[in-house]
């Protein structure tokens, strides 16, 4: 069993940044691909973006790509993610997965990943 518990969500207005922290509570965690989804009111949840486990492979959705980042520091199970050039739409609850059986695959699909974090609302305002 992994826990993740994510951090850094907050209320931001368009144009701004955030950065959002996910820590793990095992060191199994380095071998993990790790991804960040959104789900937004009314909408289903999906992938924002995804790394390796050694950060050699990262992979964002269109909708982020160029404006966000994902990076992870295993010697502190933490993975992050940097986002830069904020807007409304990026608005949603932000959750930091894990796919325990993928190290290198960066999987897209949320019924992929085992293990989930709480969630930590972001909020953009125009």
């Amino acid at each position: 069993q992994v826990q993740l518990v994510e951090s850094g969500g907050g209320l931001v207005q368009a144009g701004g940044s955030l950065r959002l922290s996910c820590v793990a509570s095992r060191r199994t965690f380095s071998n993990y691909v790790m991804a960040w989804f959104r789900q937004a009111p009314g909408k289903e949840r999906e992938f924002v973006s995804g790394i390796s486990w050694n950060g050699a492979r990262t992979y964002h959705s269109d909708s982020v790509k160029g404006r966000f980042t994902i990076s992870r520091d295993n010697a502190k199970n933490t993975v992050y993610l940097q986002m830069n050039s904020l807007k409304p739409e990026d608005t949603a609850v932000y959750y930091c997965a894990a796919d325990p059986l993928s190290s290198v695959l960066v999987r897209t699909a949320a019924r992929e990943y085992e293990y989930w974090g709480q969630g930590t609302q972001v909020s953009v305002s125009s």
